[in-house]
């Protein structure tokens, strides 16, 4: 990893968990990349059923001045000012639902100007990092308009909303008497405070911060036609525009998002704040990318003000725009990125790429800093190639794979799959179309087949189970559309009909049974199962979500009675309709609740590879 520093502090961030997504698409017609989304997950504050552990080695180059984490309990061993060992404390053992950060600085000069290059046998890579000029004056920066895009969705609710009421209470509190501004709150639909974006007055931001606070968080994620419309608004003539987005990122639609925003590159810039304990960031840094901005993270509510604060210093201070990167005299080619985002702050001028033929000539960078020209020359006859920068080519290609995958074009673009292809076999790297393979010593099979099991995630810290439709927004959606409302808080669940349950959990913590105060069950009574599939299988996958079944019954269908269902099973063994032999209106909700528990069964695939249909026969009482 090439760690780079922002305002001096250089950031390594581990990923330990997914959070979950909001997809307004149906399971049964989703496609198998998106087929994940429907995956459990634990309830809010649960015991993790796996530990966690991690050890990063810091070759830092220059003396480390000091390292810190935040996010977990950490061991620190330093060998020698340049070099140290950051490992978890021994009480650390259940941290793998949050990221792990770490951060550092260095007793020396932050950011070195120079040139990296690397010889191989059949490509050379340079990497190039310019130092840029200082900041300028307050007086030569542009008036700037401002468009807050915030969600305000389920996944939002709680700690992720408060956490960004804490933010935008900053940002939008310490705009300019000379700036303009606009939030647009979106959820499953969208609303904007004004046609056209207001001047920062007194009465205007607490106009804003007003309609904010009275956010509670609700509903789906609509992303994507949200920012549709924060791009569409008309433009104050004169002024600089940029485009704040505040969300967990917990959507779908990564690729159409950054299309949209590099379609529409030339009307603003976009900076994206992750907010929450185990934010989207794939989709923050893709955004802020596509953009030509920067992605802020805040993990915590401590965390809102620092970041606000930087991001303000990070506006206030553009150091170098319009810039230009020539190459006199040596052949370089495969260059990134093809364009130079504006530098804010002390961030480096960094461009990769590959050259041949003979280690010659000048790299020249230019920019306008303020109302001044900045120009920098630098002579490659200097720079001595050493063994230990191989690891350019990798980066090289990571950054050139994450610059094609970002588009929404990768999987239908033939072109575009085909470099990305390439790129994973010649340098050895993880993508969409390329993969490493870990085989097993041990079988794990039942009655000769594979069986898949849809093993729960914990919720990322600080994530209630709103974000899986818990709570009374799972009223205001589609079951149906949301193949992801699987799992709910066992309080939540009779929520609306104020029946209390009793919830049993297996060993990882995942509910087996959930029984309700008036003990209706369902039993499995009898069963249809065709040739292809095994029926013992079929039965104990049947009978392993009676529990969840259960969960359907509430205090308006007390009744003993018998339903038949008909699911129909796709060649891959998913679920691909399901249909009932009762009259729906009498018991429509119980009925469809049932349903979608049958939508979120996986079975063997059929041997004829063709569908099958299953009948199942329960019995309420």
């Amino acid at each position: 990893e090439l760690l780079i520093p922002v305002n001096a502090v250089y950031e390594f961030v581990y990923p330990t968990v997914v959070g979950p997504r909001y997809s307004n698409m149906n399971a049964a017609e989703a496609p198998a990349g998106e087929q994940w989304i429907a995956n459990p997950y634990l309830h809010e504050g649960e015991k993790l059923p796996y530990a966690f552990d991690i050890r990063v080695n810091l070759s830092a180059g220059l003396p480390i001045a000091d390292i810190s984490c935040e996010t977990h309990k950490t061991d620190i061993a330093y060998e020698g000012r340049t070099f140290a060992s950051v490992g978890l404390d021994e009480s650390e053992h259940a941290g793998g639902n949050r990221d792990f950060i770490c951060r550092y600085r260095l007793a020396g000069k932050a950011i070195d100007t120079g040139l990296l290059l690397y010889e191989g046998a059949e490509e050379n890579f340079f990497l190039m990092m310019v130092q840029p000029p200082e900041k300028i004056r307050s007086e030569q920066i542009p008036p700037r308009e401002y468009i807050f895009v915030v969600d305000v969705s389920g996944s939002m609710h709680g700690f992720p909303l408060d956490v960004s009421k804490e933010l935008l209470r900053d940002l939008i509190g310490s705009l300019r008497p000379t700036d303009r501004f606009n939030v647009l709150l979106f959820s499953g639909g969208s609303t904007v405070l004004s046609e056209e974006s207001m001047p920062a007055t007194k009465k205007n931001i607490e106009y804003a911060l007003s309609a904010i606070d009275n956010e509670r968080g609700g509903g789906g994620t609509e992303l994507l036609p949200a920012l549709k419309k924060a791009i569409a608004l008309p433009g104050a003539q004169g002024y600089s525009r940029s485009i704040v987005i505040a969300t967990d990122g917990y959507v779908s639609v990564e690729k159409e998002v950054f299309d949209l925003i590099r379609n529409n590159l030339g009307t603003a810039k976009v900076f994206a704040f992750g907010i929450g304990s185990s934010v989207n960031r794939f989709l923050m840094e893709g955004m802020a990318r596509a953009g030509a901005g920067e992605p802020f993270f805040v993990t915590s509510k401590e965390e809102a003000l620092p970041v606000a604060k930087r991001f303000r210093e990070l506006l206030a201070s553009p150091v170098l725009t319009d810039i230009r990167v020539r190459f006199a005299g040596f052949q370089a080619y495969d260059v990134e990125p093809v364009s130079i985002p504006d530098v804010f702050a002390d961030r480096p001028v960094i461009v990769y790429g590959k050259w041949r033929g003979e280690r010659k000539g000048t790299i020249h960078v230019e920019g306008l800093a303020g109302n001044r020209r900045f120009n920098r020359d630098m002579n490659v006859s200097l720079s001595v190639p050493h063994e230990e920068n191989a690891a350019l080519r990798y980066l090289w290609a990571r950054n050139r794979i994450a610059v094609l995958s970002d588009y929404n074009m990768v999987g239908s673009d033939e072109e575009i799959v085909c470099e990305i292809t390439s790129l994973g076999l010649i340098y050895n790297l993880l993508t969409d179309y390329t993969s490493f393979v870990a085989a097993d010593t041990m079988v794990r099979l039942v009655d000769g087949k594979a069986v898949t099991v849809a093993q729960p995630l914990p919720l990322p810290q600080g994530v209630s189970d709103y974000a899986v439709g818990a709570g009374r927004s799972f009223s205001r959606m589609s079951a149906q559309a949301s193949p992801m409302l699987k799992v709910f808080k066992d309080k939540a669940l009779c929520e609306e009909t104020e029946n209390e349950v009793k919830v049993e959990h297996d060993a990882v913590g995942f509910p087996v049974k959930v029984t309700p105060a008036h003990s209706i069950h369902i039993e499995l009574k009898d069963i249809t199962v065709p040739e292809g599939l095994n029926r013992n299988t079929v039965i104990k996958i049947m009978e392993g979500s009676l529990s969840l079944m259960e969960q359907c019954v509430t205090g308006e269908n007390l009744k003993e009675m018998q339903i038949a269902f008909i699911l129909v099973i796709d060649s891959g063994g998913r679920v691909k309709d399901v249909k009932a032999d009762i009259q729906p209106q009498a018991h429509e909700q119980l009925v469809e609740c049932i349903m979608n528990r049958c939508r979120g069964m996986y079975f063997q695939s059929s041997k004829n590879n063709k569908d099958v249909v299953i009948t199942a026969v329960f019995s309420l009482g």
